[in-house]
């Protein structure tokens, strides 16, 4: 896959409009991982379970999926930037109050109304950063890569470093930073263009009529669990300090952002996008397996492993979702995307509930047969997954790799 962006000149020579998105975006991923390494200090702190506390993913992500359905709805309408601005403002508002929960529900309803904010936001940003980007759309889609590579290993970091001191302070941090985020793109970016056609609500669910887009995203189902397990539920087995398990996931997504923008597409150059997704499934839950089984030191290295892994599936993934589909990217990303994120919102869920109904282990093995599900749809849909893999083209799929990640 070729990813020259013209010089690294070229890259940072961007509007300030770019610049105030990109800032914007890095803290709306900080946003997904920011409450792993507090997980346990939440749960102290509000006196509350494992299995409740692992609800903040479940809000969080059950009203992302729901959210794919109205944010190209949203944005067809009223624009880019004010979709943006909504969805930043939605995040300061409930952020800020998700510091301020005296009590588990609570602090579970506010994540979900940061999940609505931060779908309306992650949703719109590529398509605002490609249209206002100096350089082409291969500058702007590395900025946005790199935005979401930065984001994803740094919410640990950042968790750990404010949640040290008390829980609440990640919550207030990132409500400041969206603030600043919020005032930057006011102040720095003009309205873009909107879209010729206006997206129905349905148009997404309608998509799903494809074979090839059904298969991968009924794939990415099973495989998002795997991926969500291992975010959601494996900071309660690991039992560490926010430090100490801010530095673990800190390193897993570096390897995440490492794997999915460099070493995922060089894979597929050499073996096929097909081949490359089958084996990563395999080896991901192969690491979970022993990572349920292992030791502490066992269960810290592959942990970090898995981030390798969920990079190269991450990647490999929103090609193939998007390269078999006739409809338009943005219609197909959302239909995928409404499908995989139920199993975020079901993991964190179910996890705990199956370690209380077994043992800890448990949810590892089944996190290890999602991930193999997720291999075997492949192998038996390869047929209507074989068109993005055979006829793949750099850099429409170097597009269609953030895009499913940002709706």
């Amino acid at each position: 896959m070729n990813r020259s962006t013209g010089g690294t000149g070229g890259l940072l020579r961007q509007p300030k409009s770019v610049w105030a998105t990109a800032g914007a975006s890095v803290v709306a991923f900080m946003g997904i991982g920011l409450v792993d390494p507090i997980l346990p200090s939440i749960a102290s702190g509000l006196d509350a379970t494992a299995g409740q506390v692992s609800l903040l993913f479940t809000s969080y992500f059950l009203i992302t999926a729901v959210a794919m359905l109205v944010t190209g709805f949203v944005s067809s309408r009223i624009g880019g930037r004010k979709t943006l601005l909504l969805g930043l403002a939605l995040v300061v508002v409930f952020a800020g109050l998700s510091g301020t929960s005296g009590s588990v529900g609570e602090l579970v309803g506010f994540r979900a109304g940061w999940g609505l904010g931060n779908a309306l936001f992650v949703s719109t940003a590529l398509a605002v950063i490609v249209g206002a980007a100096a350089g082409g759309s291969a500058t702007a889609i590395l900025l946005y890569e790199s935005a979401l590579g930065l984001g994803m290993a740094c919410g640990p970091l950042v968790g750990a470093l404010l949640g040290d001191a008390s829980w609440r302070y990640p919550f207030f941090g990132t409500a400041f930073l969206m603030a600043i985020g919020f005032l930057c793109i006011t102040a720095f970016l003009k309205e873009q263009p909107r879209p010729a056609r206006k997206t129905g609500l349905l148009d997404p669910v309608k998509a799903l009529g494809h074979g090839g887009l059904a298969s991968a995203a009924v794939s990415a189902f099973f495989y998002n669990y795997t991926f969500f397990t291992v975010l959601a539920f494996t900071p309660f087995v690991l039992d560490m300090s926010p430090y100490r398990s801010g530095a673990v996931f800190f390193c897993w997504g570096v390897l995440l952002a490492v794997f999915s923008v460099i070493v995922a597409p060089r894979l597929q150059e050499r073996f096929g996008s097909l081949k490359v997704l089958g084996g990563s499934l395999v080896l991901l839950a192969a690491d979970v397996l022993v990572l349920g089984y292992g030791d502490h030191t066992t269960a810290v290295v592959c942990t970090v492993l898995s981030g390798a892994f969920i990079g190269v599936n991450n990647t490999v993934y929103t090609e193939l979702a998007l390269g078999v589909s006739d409809a338009p990217r943005p219609v197909a990303s959302a239909g995928y995307n409404f499908v995989r994120w139920f199993a975020a919102a079901a993991a964190p869920f179910f996890a705990p509930k199956i370690e209380e109904w077994t043992d800890v282990h448990v949810p590892f093995v089944v996190a290890s047969v999602t991930a193999v599900a997720g291999a075997v749809v492949v192998l038996v849909r390869r047929r209507a997954l074989t068109h993005e893999a055979e006829e793949h083209q750099s850099q429409h799929a170097m597009e269609d790799s953030v895009a499913v990640f940002a709706n």
